[in-house]
């Protein structure tokens, strides 16, 4: 194997594996990239067994072959060479030379045959994708993903056809529910939904991140979820399960809807919460006429106010909340005003975006 390659493509490469390839396992060549030139030019492929990635890069191929080397090594390599290009060649004991300029550096690998191999690729019905729409999707959602390990059905996002031609994603971790509907043309031919895992979303979200306006595909199998776009295919495989009931979750609109400035509730939340304890982030959210008083209190430190006006008149109604789940709904939104729905104490709170109701973020009360 011997090929020549830009330094800058091959270090972007080596950056998309870096969150795949398994620094900490049990099976050492999971942390190895698996290179591989032919003549039409270089793929990389990482695999961590559940999530797999292959990209494709022009290259000046001298002679064909394969092998695995450590991905992070490399990476970290490749970001410190002095030249624009780069030449890789294999030579005995599964080594290879690393050349750019006037560096040169042998780097020890593994024989590509012992790599796993990915799995065959589903039979799914591929749909052209709105790479913007479907990042926003991922980063309006995946901060309520429950990271609590005996819970796995909530590790992921839930996926489902939703009407007229709309997708929507759902993720709760049991205290609070975050859901966004989009417009997607295409038959992705479920009769279900499906849960994406979190890491492969994350993964997902900086392969969007890099040109959301970027032509891409996404599709799914029985057992696995395929996104595609120029030069570039990932798979993952999805959770096995059933999604809870979320629709149960989301309360009915009640009678009274308060429209406020989204940043100026953002802003007055992250200086209260400040005094608020710090394993319970807690706030009480205090409702009366003409005005929204945010409080907390600190057994160590003091306490805190602050009054938002609204336009209210009628009971008085106090119910706490956790005040960083607050503040990751209210982060992620992109509207001025939002609209915010408190009954009483016993229940959950709605935020939505003010006079939309295409995403909807639930969360649950506390005792304060």
């Amino acid at each position: 194997m011997e090929f020549r390659i830009a330094t800058e493509e091959l270090a972007k490469a080596l950056h998309r594996a870096q969150g795949i390839a398994e620094r900490k396992t049990t099976i050492p060549i999971l942390a190895n990239v698996l290179v591989q030139a032919k003549k039409g030019g270089v793929s990389l492929t990482a695999f961590d067994l559940d999530i797999g990635l292959v990209s494709e890069h022009p290259a000046e191929v001298a002679k064909e072959g394969a092998i695995t080397l450590s991905s992070k090594t490399l990476f970290d390599i490749v970001r410190a060479l002095p030249d624009a290009q780069v030449t890789l060649k294999r030579t005995g004991n599964n080594a290879v030379e690393i050349t750019s300029g006037s560096a040169h550096i042998k780097l020890l690998g593994m024989p590509a045959e012992e790599y796993p191999a990915l799995p065959k690729e589903e039979k799914s019905n591929l749909v052209k994708a709105e790479g913007k729409a479907l990042l926003e999707m991922i980063q309006k959602t995946t901060f309520a993903i429950s990271t609590d390990e005996t819970r796995y059905i909530l590790n992921g996002l839930y996926f489902e056809p939703g009407d007229k031609g709309t997708v929507r994603a759902v993720a709760t971790d049991g205290h609070r529910l975050s859901l966004v509907e989009r417009a997607m043309e295409g038959d992705f031919k479920l009769t279900k939904g499906v849960i994406l895992p979190r890491k492969g979303l994350l993964e997902l979200r900086r392969l969007l991140e890099e040109a959301p306006e970027a032509e891409c595909f996404l599709g799914f199998g029985d057992s696995s979820a395929v996104f595609k776009k120029s030069g570039l295919s990932m798979f993952m495989r999805l959770i096995d399960g059933q999604f809870p009931d979320y629709k149960e979750v989301i309360p009915k609109e009640p009678e009274k809807v308060l429209t406020l400035g989204r940043q100026a509730l953002l802003d007055t939340l992250k200086r209260i919460s400040l005094l608020s304890e710090e394993k319970s982030h807690a706030v009480r959210v205090e409702l009366a006429d003409d005005r929204l008083r945010i409080s907390s209190q600190n057994t160590d430190l003091g306490e805190a106010h602050e009054d938002v006006p609204v336009p209210y008149k009628g009971k008085k109604v106090e119910v706490g909340f956790n005040a960083r789940y607050l503040v990751d709904v209210l982060t992620v939104m992109d509207t001025d005003e939002v609209a915010l729905e408190i009954v009483d104490e016993q229940s959950p709170g709605v935020l939505r975006p003010a006079g939309d109701k295409s995403y909807t973020a639930v969360i649950m009360p506390m005792r304060i």
